[in-house]
């Protein structure tokens, strides 16, 4: 009787050696997942076919759900024919960089034919975010959702929802986007412009013999439903709202929100929202019953950097007895693409929940303050190939200094002392101060050259940085900036130059939203606080993928903490070598 109740114990027993191995709350759940790299054959807009990379043969990938406190091992297993590494987008990953994922920063890429066991860690997210390739352009079609429900006993802070839909924005080129990205390395320019814009993989009914697989999403009068909108594009800002219908936001990337109801929101790439959606329009049976879903571009830029205008639709379908697809769905449009009142409109009204997350971190003393300018550039041409004028190609920078990736990651050479892969001198401020919103006659300012400068940052400081928008080149846009490993509070945003005597004074140190991207306005500025409480390497970029490509990236380095909880994990057995 004692030897069976010992083996009835043995599973538990085991569950807590994992919890303490690995730093997991008891009680929460480990799971395991298996994603392939592999290619497989899509076809869109009528007949173009082609072979692209996947995760699991599917486009989206699949996606990966939880509850706030659980752990999900995924191995990555690459049968494709070139090198890839995998981000989840979001999630903090305390103390534990070796699995952030971003290339030659906090790994080398996972080689064909080899794998590679990341740990996710859901240990204050709950929400929406999501997971992408982070090497070259393979995040446009290696991408998919991460759903993070609350811990068990707890609810979400709004009404329980009917039922959920993840909706998926991005592009789809027919072109092969291997052979896009070494065209853009080589010559050094823009990206193709996409032939589609898309909800979950479908570009809708407007895009030529796109309207048999549009996406829909079928709802019940009088039901309360959950939208997870991801914007998972390369280079698109989005408009997207559902006709005839408001959406009330609660959640931004994987943080609550105060409810916040609107016709329409505007997402940046990397940036994720939950919304609720009351389906309150079929009132009787001569009500319209099909109504759009429409993801429009948002862009405040200038011709000089084009983006695809094409407009994706999904359906949203009540429940009848007598359904016909043939009736055409309400269309209601959304703000003109270049609203820029619209936009800062939307971002005006986001809120964090009171009392929520870290909000020390706006009442302390701020250790660490930066100025940053983010800025396209130009390059003297290290070849005879490149398309800018008088010998040059393009670039970008922050603070003047524009990142190159080493040949070995960042963190192997910090965690192993190895000299020469990077420098610590990424600066606080830029070398110049002058009108950044009107700057096309800076030429001293408009050139750089490549660096691997990093910033190093002691344990628990508390960080504050202005991004600070620039028009060195003409072609500027809002800039979508992304940090690894942290989530930030944006607490003020402005136009203009920043004015370090007034503008703080409009600072929301109150209930600011809290995010892990944000969109720096063109020509103007953002502040963000955050802790640097998370010891190790941490990459921070524009999320659009030609800038992160020109160099508009830099990385923190959060040193070690006294106590064992404060000092970064050591790296795991199966790291990918370089």
């Amino acid at each position: 009787m004692f030897i069976s109740k010992l083996f009835s114990l043995w599973p538990i027993a085991v569950g807590l050696m994992l919890c303490c191995l690995f730093s997991i709350p008891c009680g929460a759940k480990i799971h395991h997942r298996t994603f392939v790299i592999q290619e497989a054959t899509y076809t869109r807009l009528c007949n173009h076919t082609k072979s692209m990379l996947t995760v699991n043969g599917s486009y989206p990938g699949p996606t990966i759900s939880a509850r706030r406190g659980d752990t999900v091992f995924v191995k990555i297993i690459n049968r494709g024919n070139k090198n890839i590494t995998i981000h989840w987008h979001g999630i903090n990953q305390p103390r534990d960089p070796w699995s952030d994922g971003p290339e030659y920063i906090t790994q080398c890429p996972i080689q064909p034919r080899a794998n590679y066991t990341q740990r996710i860690q859901f240990t204050e997210e709950e929400g929406t975010l999501w997971w992408h390739a982070h090497s070259e352009y393979d995040r446009a079609t290696v991408h998919g959702a991460i759903v993070i429900y609350p811990k068990l006993g707890t609810t979400f802070p709004f009404h329980k929802t009917h039922k959920e839909f993840t909706l998926i924005l991005g592009e789809w080129w027919n072109r092969n986007i291997t052979e896009m990205y070494q065209s853009a390395a080589e010559y050094r320019g823009q990206i193709e412009l996409s032939d589609a814009n898309t909800i979950n993989g479908q570009p809708g009914d407007f895009m030529p013999c796109s309207a048999n697989e549009t996406f829909k999403a079928q709802v019940e009068q009088g039901k309360m439903y959950l939208l997870r909108v991801i914007n998972a594009a390369m280079e698109n800002a989005f408009l997207f709202g559902v006709s005839g219908h408001n959406v009330t936001v609660v959640g931004i990337d994987a943080s609550y929100t105060k409810p916040y109801m609107n016709k329409y929101i505007m997402i940046n790439p990397g940036q994720t929202m939950d919304l609720l959606l009351q389906a309150n329009q079929f009132k009787n049976s001569s009500s319209p019953f099909r109504y759009y879903m429409i993801a429009d571009l948002y862009f405040d830029g200038s011709s000089a950097a084009p983006r695809d205008r094409n407009e994706s639709v999904a359906i949203l379908e009540y429940k009848t007895n007598h359904f016909s697809p043939s009736i055409r769905p309400v269309y209601t449009s959304l703000p003109n693409y270049n609203d820029t009142n619209a936009s800062a409109a939307f971002i005006s009204g986001l809120r964090s929940l009171a009392g929520s997350d870290d909000p020390a971190v706006l009442t302390q003393t701020v250790d660490v303050k930066m100025y940053i300018t983010i800025s396209a550039n130009e390059q003297r041409c290290p070849t005879s190939r490149c398309n800018g004028q008088n010998g040059t190609t393009l670039a970008a920078s922050m603070n003047n200094a524009s990142f190159q990736n080493p040949k070995i990651a960042v963190l192997d050479a910090y965690y192993n002392s190895i000299a020469g892969v990077y420098t610590t001198d990424f600066p606080d401020q830029p070398p110049l101060f002058f009108n950044f919103t009107d700057a096309q006659y800076q030429e001293n300012a408009k050139f750089v050259d490549k660096s691997t400068k990093v910033k190093v940052l002691e344990y628990n400081t508390t960080v504050e940085i202005v991004f600070q928008g620039t028009n060195l080149v003409d072609g500027q846009v809002t800039h979508p900036i992304h940090l690894h490993g942290h989530r930030f509070y944006v607490i003020g945003r402005g136009t203009g130059n920043f004015d370090n005597t007034t503008d703080p004074l409009s600072y929301n140190l109150v209930d600011p939203p809290y995010q892990n991207t944000l969109g720096v306005p063109k020509n103007g500025w953002a502040t963000i606080r955050f802790r640097a409480a998370n010891p190790g390497v941490w990459f921070m970029h524009c999320h659009y993928e030609t800038h992160l490509i020109w160099g508009m990236d830099t990385v923190f380095i959060t040193k070690n903490g006294n106590s064992t909880e404060a000092k970064m994990l050591p790296p795991p057995d199966d790291k990918p070598p370089c």
